[in-house]
C-alpha cells in the first residue's frame, strides 16, 4: 500500500492514477485546501492536515503503508513572498510531521516532490542536480529545507526536482484546477477562452525575447517518474535526487503563440511588473532520471502539452 500526501491536488492526483494503473494499492491523504475529492477518482481518501502527526501515523498503520509519496505543500512563488510563515509551517513543518509519523509507523521509503526553484538563478543552464542551491523565493527556500529534513532523517528517499508542471491527462479526466490560478498555460488558455487579456510579468529579462524561459514538463510524465521512483525503493534499491524536465525552455511569448495556435482564438496580452522571485531562465538536464530510472518524458512538444490542457479546461 502506498500513501500519497496531497494526492487530491494537480500533480498528486495524476500520480495517484498512474500508481493505480501500475497495479499499486493507494490511499490519499489531503486536507482539500488545494485539492478536490473527486480528483482521487474513487481511491480511499483520508481528509487530514499534514501537521496532524498523530492522524498521519494512524493512517500509515491502519493501511499498512509500505512507502509514501509526498506532494502536500504550498507551491506558489508569489504567495510565498507575501505569506512566508504559511510556507514554512505547511512545507517544512509539514515535512517534519510526516517524517515523525513515518518513523512512528515504521515506514522508511519516501518519494518527495521538490522543485527547480531550489536552484534560484543558476550560473548556467541547463541545470544539473549539483547546481548550487540559491533560491530566490520563500517557496524555493522551504523546498530546499524540506530536502534537508529528509536528508537528515532515516528514510530512503527519491527526491524529484521538477520544472514547470503543465498539461492534463490525455483523456481530459484530470486537469489543472487552482483557485486562484497562477500558472501561465491555464491562465493563457482561460484568457483565450474568455476573450480576456493575459498579463505578462515582465518583458525585460536577459532572454532572447525579454520574457521568462521555463522548462514545461507534462504532468503525465511527472506521474510516470513517480511510479518509477517508488518502484525503485520498493525493490530495495537506494534513493536518489533527480531533475525532471524536458531539457528545453520556452519563453512566455512562445507559450502565448502555442495557445493561439491550439485554441484558434486571439489572445490579447499586456505587460505587467516582474514577479518577485522569478529567475530569467530555468531548464533542466535530466539524464540522471533516464540512467537511474529509465525515465524519459514522452510529451515534449509544447503544442501537445497545451492541447491536453485546453481539452481538460474546455471539458
Amino acid at each position: 500500500m502506498l500513501l500519497v500526501t496531497g494526492g487530491a491536488g494537480y500533480i498528486g492526483s495524476h500520480a495517484t492514477r498512474a500508481l493505480a494503473a501500475a497495479g499499486h494499492d493507494v490511499v490519499v491523504y489531503d486536507d482539500l485546501s488545494e485539492g478536490f475529492s473527486d480528483a482521487v477518482l474513487g481511491k480511499p481518501l483520508v481528509v487530514g492536515d499534514i501537521l496532524d502527526t498523530e492522524k498521519l501515523q494512524k493512517t500509515l498503520k491502519d493501511h499498512a503503508v509500505d512507502a509514501v509519496l509526498h506532494f502536500a505543500a504550498r507551491c506558489y512563488v508569489g504567495e510565498s513572498m507575501q505569506k512566508p510563515d504559511l510556507y514554512w509551517r505547511v512545507n517544512r513543518d509539514g515535512t517534519r510531521s510526516l517524517l515523525k509519523a513515518m518513523a512512528g509507523a515504521g515506514v522508511g521509503k519516501l518519494v518527495f516532490s521538490s522543485t527547480c526553484a531550489v536552484y534560484g538563478v543558476p550560473d548556467s543552464v541547463p541545470m544539473h542536480e549539483d547546481t548550487p542551491h540559491r533560491p530566490l523565493s520563500v517557496y524555493g527556500e522551504t523546498k530546499a529545507a524540506m530536502e534537508g529534513e529528509i536528508a537528515d532523517s532515516d528514510v530512503e528517499a527519491v527526491v524529484f526536482r521538477y520544472f514547470n508542471a503543465a498539461g492534463a491527462s490525455s483523456d481530459a479526466v484530470l486537469g489543472e484546477r487552482h483557485d486562484p490560478e497562477t500558472h501561465l498555460i491555464p491562465l493563457a488558455l482561460m484568457a483565450a477562452r474568455d476573450g480576456a487579456t493575459l498579463t505578462i510579468n515582465g518583458d525585460d529579462y536577459p532572454t532572447p525575447d525579454g520574457t521568462c524561459v521555463r522548462d514545461y514538463i507534462h504532468v503525465m510524465d511527472l506521474a510516470d517518474a513517480h511510479v518509477a521512483g517508488v518502484q525503485r525503493l520498493l525493490a530495495g534499491n537506494s534513493g536518489l535526487t533527480a531533475n525532471l524536465g524536458s531539457g528545453r525552455g520556452y519563453s512566455v511569448l512562445e507559450i502565448v503563440e502555442a495557445v493561439r495556435r491550439v485554441t484558434g482564438r486571439p489572445l490579447a496580452t499586456q505587460v505587467g511588473p516582474r514577479r518577485p522571485g522569478d529567475p530569467p531562465a530555468l531548464y533542466a538536464r535530466a539524464e540522471r532520471a533516464e540512467s537511474e530510472l529509465g525515465w524519459r518524458p514522452q510529451f515534449t512538444d509544447i503544442q501537445v502539452i497545451v492541447e491536453h490542457a485546453w481539452r481538460a479546461l474546455r471539458d
